[in-house]
């Protein structure tokens, strides 16, 4: 396999227009892989750091100066390039060199190393041999952390065409979705601005309740049916909600209070009423026994930790002794390292737990992520529904759909 010859870094701007830091690795000195680093804004507790206290400006420094340690090491080989990040920065979250930098530095070699074999990178991160692509779901509706005042609590609503047969049909269903929505929250609100969150969902000025209403006449009006043609999902992000002192779940923008118990109820209310395919931290990230009773109560429906497991395998085993989800996002840049985020695949497919591999709010234009999802064998690809860095990820599918080895759609 070709070896590292030279790696470099750049400070560039994600689509929130922050600073992060953008890594080539060319092996063989001919086969460039380039990768830029993503962030969030509704960030789990026990997720890698993204950069240390000197910003990106210290990751790029730190890279310059170790540069060195890579080179001659085979492009394809994770565990070692992992091993030389971990010599570098040997804190448990990254915090000296950045979460960033190990995931920009890890998917550039493997991108490298996937042009010099002639292969696609989904092909060279996986252990299987048959593929499926996973089903694209995107926010159409955003709230929380991801919006600004007078939208939901709730962070995300999110549509997938969960009976489509194809890519290309299933990311243009979701197109469909998003734009009748805007029609009816239109007729529901006239001086309503087509203001849309980090996402690229629509960002309204209504409840949670009635936003969710909004999304489901979006659906009705397409003669779609809730959990055949599209299912919804929600991404609750209820760790900005919960309040430690109080031990309360404050939703600041609907004026009222849950109980951790009321919180199971609220949760479980949406998830029948609107059928939901997909619950993801519909309690806060430390309360693994609450999700425990959810995945009880449905186990047809995705309830999926985020916060709760953060991309971390020791954290996902804890949640699977105590049957705490059914599924889980994977988020290479909360475990920092490609290769500690395919540990937490390994784990989680070991253990009947479905995977979401997941863009963050803060995205770039890249589409490594879209290869990852196929090479996981993720049932789902959140990536969001539009704006150029999110359909940047959506149209790698459709270029992939050209590939013989990837067949048809996988199941949830």
């Amino acid at each position: 396999m070709a070896k590292i010859s030279s790696i470099k870094g750049r400070i560039i701007h994600n689509s929130r227009g922050t600073k992060t830091i953008e890594v080539d690795v060319i092996s063989d000195n001919q086969y460039l892989g380039r990768t830029a680093a993503p962030s969030g804004a509704s960030v789990g507790k026990y997720e890698a750091a993204s950069f240390p206290e000197g910003g990106p400006e210290e990751s790029l420094r730190i890279l310059n100066e170790n540069s060195t340690k890579f080179l001659e090491l085979e492009s394809n080989d994770l565990k070692s390039i992992d091993e030389v990040i971990k010599s570098i920065d040997n804190t448990s979250n990254y915090s000296k060199a950045g979460g960033a930098l190990a995931y920009a530095v890890t998917i550039a070699s493997m991108e490298s190393a996937a042009k010099s074999a002639g292969k696609p990178l989904f092909e060279l991160i996986s252990e299987q041999n048959d593929y499926r692509f996973p089903i694209p779901i995107g926010n159409i509706l955003g709230g929380g952390a991801h919006a600004g005042p007078g939208t939901p609590d709730i962070q995300e609503i999110l549509i997938s065409a969960t009976g489509s047969k194809t890519i290309r049909d299933a990311i243009e269903t979701n197109f469909k979705v998003h734009k009748e929505l805007r029609n009816v929250i239109e007729k529901t609100d006239p001086s309503f601005t087509n203001g849309r969150g980090d996402e690229g969902g629509w960002a309204p000025k209504c409840d949670n309740e009635k936003a969710l209403e909004l999304c489901a006449q979006a659906c009705e009006n397409l003669g779609y049916t809730l959990g055949k043609e599209v299912s919804l999902g929600v991404d609750f992000a209820s760790s900005t909600q919960w309040n430690e002192e109080k031990q309360l779940y404050i939703y600041e923008r609907a004026g009222f209070e849950n109980t951790p118990e009321k919180q199971i109820e609220f949760a479980a209310g949406i998830i029948e009423k609107y059928k939901l395919i997909y619950a993801e931290d519909a309690v806060h990230e430390e309360a693994f026994d609450d999700m425990s009773e959810l995945v009880s109560k449905f186990p047809k429906t995705m309830i999926t930790g985020d916060d709760l497991t953060v991309t971390n395998k020791d954290i996902l085993k804890k949640a699977i002794e105590k049957k705490s989800c059914n599924a889980a996002i994977l988020k290479v840049n909360q475990a920092g390292s490609l290769y500690d985020a395919l540990e937490f695949a390994k784990t989680a497919q070991s253990n009947d737990i479905k995977l979401i591999t997941s863009h963050r709010s803060g995205e770039s234009t890249d589409s490594q992520i879209s290869h990852i999802g196929i090479g996981t064998n993720s049932k789902m690809l959140k990536v969001g529904v539009v704006g150029g860095e999110r359909v940047a990820k959506l149209n790698e599918l459709i270029r992939l759909s050209e590939h013989d080895l990837i067949r048809g759609m996988a199941e949830v």
